[in-house]
């Protein structure tokens, strides 16, 4: 059976579905989108696409600077509460070192750029996926809207994954990191009163507090994309958003105060940061595969959830070119020997360690941050004020340049 009558149904139209749903249909698959939401949002937040990532896209050949991305200025870093600088990252050196900057854009930006490399109808709003039934052999797929057939289901359905938890009913879940997370994207600050000297203001950077940390990413449209986190019970939501967040970063260095004030709350999304409590034993059942949140949720402390959802869906697509030759009739052999499973048994291979390191390092990175003892946030900031900056672009060198295509199974 040729590829091009091949069907794979993805649970979930976020960044990594749909970067499988892309990468699947220019390789001729036949792709339904199934998302629980009842349409696209334009609510959400920024994402940087590292240079994993956009090498990633690369293999795919799709150009994410047309979801309007910004390269990152010449200069970003870590800045303490009073506006003292921690240390301070060269782009243009990134960029010698990776062969690009990374790249600002908004979430839904970036998502509206995939859906439209995708044909009218492909993706299903308001269809949840319950359960998926018979991996091993011919997938269906239950839906709020009915049942579907596929040679082919991908879990993008998010942290929360319902088919993580239909398929591996004993893990552990989710581990709260003990940190609660506010994000939202300012409006681009009107003509009249933005000036070149404002807007060079706002740097990309993020400070580091005592249990309390703040970002801002400009973005190319003018917009600025703005997240908190705070050392806070699980479940913890002010009743009065905005006040939660004057009060705790309100006296931080400039230009955080003013950024406040342009804060409509009715945009803040909070969310309590998880990752998982263990790896998953392997990112694939039968005809059935896990990528991105549903896969190795992560905290965001590397900037390296949504790199890694699209990484999953690019080796993940490679892999399956290799289905074809497994189909092949005068091979002998059938399908479920050498075709789908195969390839999502090298996918699972080719994933689960590099995802997993990235993850525990993550969250080794989240505990350093949200320290708030005063001594141990004197020496957390020492640390960093030392540390070169060769040898802190070196210790990324492994998530930037670690993006690779494996080998496909023979």
């Amino acid at each position: 059976m040729s590829a091009l009558r091949r069907r794979v149904v993805v649970a979930g139209a976020g960044i990594g579905g749909l970067t499988a749903a892309v990468a699947l249909h220019r390789r001729g698959w036949r792709v339904t989108v199934c998302e629980r939401a009842p349409g696209p949002s334009a609510v959400g937040a920024g994402i940087v696409l590292a240079p994993n990532a956009l090498r990633a896209f690369d293999a795919i050949g799709f150009d994410a600077t047309r979801a309007a991305g910004q390269a990152l200025p010449a200069a970003m870093g870590l800045r303490r509460p009073d506006g003292g600088w921690l240390n301070r990252a060269d782009t243009v050196a990134l960029t010698a070192r990776y062969g690009r900057p990374p790249l600002a854009l908004h979430r839904s930006a970036l998502a509206d750029a995939l859906a439209a490399e995708l044909p009218d109808g492909t993706i299903r709003y308001s269809c949840a996926v319950t359960a998926v039934d018979d991996a091993v052999g011919r997938p269906v797929v239950r839906t709020a809207a009915g049942d579907l057939e596929a040679d082919l289901v991908l879990a993008a359905d998010g942290i929360h994954s319902p088919l993580r938890h239909q398929y591996f009913p004993d893990h552990p879940g989710l581990r709260y990191s003990g940190e609660t997370a506010w994000r939202t994207v300012l409006p681009a600050a009107e003509p009249k009163t933005e000036t070149a000297e404002t807007k060079a203001d706002v740097d990309t950077a993020e400070t580091w507090g005592r249990g309390q940390r703040f970002g801002t990413v400009p973005l190319a449209d003018g917009r600025i994309y703005l997240y908190a986190t705070a050392v806070a019970p699980e479940g913890h939501r002010p009743a009065d958003v905005l006040a939660e967040l004057v009060r705790r970063f309100g006296t931080w260095h400039d230009p955080i105060p003013a950024l406040l004030e342009r804060i409509d709350p009715a945009a803040v999304l909070q969310h309590d940061l998880y990752d998982l409590a263990a790896p998953l034993p392997r990112f694939h059942h039968g005809r059935l595969a896990w990528l991105g949140d549903a896969a190795h949720a992560m905290t965001p402390n590397l900037g390296q959830g949504g790199c890694q959802a699209i990484e999953d869906a690019v080796v993940l697509a490679h892999l399956l070119d290799a289905e074809d030759a497994g189909d092949a009739d005068d091979a002998g052999e059938s399908d479920d020997a050498r075709g789908i499973p195969a390839a999502l048994a090298a996918y699972s291979a080719a994933r689960c360690a590099r995802t997993d390191a990235i993850r525990v390092r993550a969250r080794r990175m989240g505990r350093v941050a949200a320290l708030s003892h005063p001594f141990a946030v004197a020496v957390r900031d020492l640390a960093v004020r030392a540390t070169p900056a060769f040898a802190a672009q070196r210790a990324m060198d492994e998530i930037f340049d670690g993006f690779t295509l494996p080998a496909r199974p023979a």
